[in-house]
């Protein structure tokens, strides 16, 4: 597992905690189609994340 402001630092998405925050807090970020706004939510390999029109499948980045 992972969380979700980890991921999108990992995935290049936010270069710092504190930007992925923002997004996150901002409602930029959807986890299974559904606007996600606590950055501690631990996604599963299963999840999908969307931000900045962009999907990734959390199991295919982090293996």
């Amino acid at each position: 597992m992972i969380k979700l402001d980890q991921f999108l630092k990992f995935v290049g998405i936010a270069s710092t905690g504190g930007q992925a925050k923002i997004m996150i807090t901002n409602g930029e970020v959807k986890v299974n189609g559904v606007v996600e706004t606590r950055r501690g939510r631990k996604l599963l390999a299963e999840d999908t994340v969307t931000v900045v029109g962009k999907t990734f499948q959390v199991g295919d980045v982090i293996t």
